[in-house]
């Protein structure tokens, strides 16, 4: 980056920082609709598991963008006005649960049916039995694509600008509205995104080979 684009390093750290917490605030909602429709999906209890199900289908099956537009401008028609940065978190959470979801049950099936009915056999409750014995090996099994899924969220903040949210594509575009820049902007905001994504990455191998050494 040339010298005289220096002054606008502090707007892109806060820009940054920001899609920092959005990403981390996402993450947190989307593993809890995640968890929560996997095992609403696996239900004896039909509406619960029906619920489930639309809900998946319907994130999955509708682009991520319709989807912040809803929050955002259609809520507040059912009387629900959210600010850009709360509209933004829970959309992007939402939308991100209903993949979440499908990788807690994949990594559900893969655990054997035998290991929850030997802990019931042994007079251990259902919800202990997959608090302490099932979801730890599922976290194991699912730790990949729970990272991509991560790095998924933290590129979609991008879509925030839309509502604006000033998160670091909405400001590149402002320096490059009054600066006529667009290549250097560009890239150096390919670049805080490419850096991100690489610490995430390197943070998921770390808990890997933490687990496989905890395994061992």
């Amino acid at each position: 980056m040339n010298s005289d684009l220096l002054v606008y390093v502090p707007g892109f750290l806060h820009a940054s920082w920001l899609v920092f917490s959005i990403t981390v605030l996402v993450i947190v909602v989307s593993w809890i609709c995640g968890l929560a429709a996997a095992l609403g999906k696996t239900s004896s209890f039909a509406p619960v598991r029906w619920l489930s199900t639309f809900y998946i289908w319907f994130i999955r099956g509708t682009p991520t963008l319709i989807q912040v537009f809803i929050v955002y401008f259609g809520f507040p028609q059912l009387g629900l006005k959210l600010s850009p940065f709360v509209a933004g978190v829970l959309a992007l959470g939402v939308n991100s649960g209903a993949y979440v979801a499908e990788i807690i049950r994949s990594g559900l099936t893969a655990i054997p049916k035998g290991q929850m009915e030997s802990a019931m056999a042994l007079g251990i409750s259902r919800r202990k039995t997959m608090t302490t014995i099932i979801l730890p090996q599922v976290f194991r099994i699912i730790l990949p694509p729970l990272t991509n899924e991560a790095i998924t969220c933290l590129k979609n903040t991008s879509l925030l600008s839309t509502i604006t949210v000033m998160e670091l594509t909405l400001y590149s575009q402002v320096l490059i509205a009054t600066t006529f820049r667009p290549f250097q902007f560009y890239i150096a905001t390919a670049v805080i995104y490419l850096i991100m994504t690489t610490v995430l990455s390197q943070l998921s191998a770390y808990l890997e080979r933490r687990n496989m050494r905890s395994a061992a």
